[in-house]
């Protein structure tokens, strides 16, 4: 038992003086078609207004088989792309009247499932998800319930269309331009190797190696997960095993960047670090560091735009052509 009274219609039509049909046609948008008078609409309007009302969102998803509303996957709201993406979303929903949904799987399959069911069970209309497995199976159990579409990550060969960024040439752009200039050592720190954007992200880095003739040392490559925990590890790790930073750190995910800067924070307070750092996604934050560091920049607009457009193509077309889509991302250079 709750203390708190749910408002109901019923409430509405008593304080408005009207009976329980009245109040429903006019709340849903029927008094005209019922011939209601311009002043029982205003009366039952003021009321409804007055108290914060509005029809059961359950009662006109059952009337309608559309809750207006989208599911969002993502593994945590501490990474500021995927938090920056979520925001993108709910704007874009919100101008389509419709509601975004979030939920976070902390790179754990089995709280990942469950949030979908828990998505599924609300009836959304359809579903975003960044996937934290590999497992395309996972996800394919729900492609006949609702529109289901990856973003950020893909599962190549599931049949669910993707969203993500053009990482592998961006990548091989971005350490390129720093063997260009002369570097001869770049140390790549990447996340769970099973998932596509470390499998690009460390594609492009030894494509830019393969480009300049060099060879990287089994030792130069690190990959645990996205966690800021593992990015602070692999630099405590190199550093013991070293005696030194490398010369040039390029890290796959903020989150690892935000590990080894606590690493060189805690132990050197900032004055020793790599010649040359860089990352992938950006943050203002970085403009303030006194060490420059250069970063790749996704463009979670575009990919939210693009993600609910297939999921809205999967939803109203009798023909759908859902697609895998890569969006160019940018380099600010510090």
């Amino acid at each position: 038992m709750t203390a708190y009274k749910r408002l109901t219609i019923d409430d509405i039509a008593s304080l408005a003086g009207v009976s329980r049909t009245t109040a429903s046609m006019v709340l849903n948008g029927h008094a005209e078609r019922y011939r209601i008078s311009p002043a029982t609409v205003e009366r039952v309007e003021k009321v409804a207004r007055e108290h914060h009302f509005n029809p059961s969102q359950s009662a006109r998803s059952l009337r309608s088989k559309r809750s207006n509303s989208i599911g969002l996957v993502i593994p945590d709201l501490t990474n500021s792309a995927h938090a920056a993406l979520a925001q993108a979303m709910e704007n874009l929903c919100r101008e389509r009247d419709y509601q975004l949904v979030l939920v976070t799987s902390d790179e754990d399959p089995q709280r990942e499932a469950e949030g979908m069911a828990h998505l599924v069970a609300r009836q959304v209309d359809g579903m975003a998800v960044v996937p934290c497995s590999s497992d395309a199976t996972l996800y394919q159990q729900w492609t006949s319930r609702l529109p289901l579409v990856f973003v950020d990550r893909r599962i190549d060969g599931s049949g669910i269309p993707s969203v993500v960024t053009d990482a592998t040439d961006t990548v091989a752009r971005l350490i390129g331009s720093k063997l260009e200039q002369g570097v001869r050592e770049v140390v790549y720190f990447g996340g769970q190797p099973t998932l596509s954007p470390s499998r690009d992200r460390l594609a492009g880095y030894r494509q830019a190696l393969l480009q300049y003739g060099i060879t990287p040392r089994k030792e130069w490559i690190a990959e645990r997960d996205f966690q800021r925990a593992s990015g602070f590890a692999m630099m405590q790790q190199w550093h013991a095993r070293e005696g030194r930073y490398p010369q040039a750190l390029f890290t796959a995910s903020i989150t690892l960047l935000e590990g080894v800067l606590s690493f060189m924070s805690q132990t050197h307070h900032l004055r020793e670090a790599p010649s040359c750092l860089m990352t992938f996604d950006d943050h203002p934050l970085l403009d303030c560091l006194p060490i420059p560091i250069d970063a790749i920049v996704q463009d979670g607009q575009r990919m939210a735009e693009q993600c609910l457009q297939q999921i809205f193509s999967l939803l109203h077309s009798p023909q759908p052509s859902p697609a895998d889509l890569a969006i160019p991302a940018g380099i600010t250079r510090r």
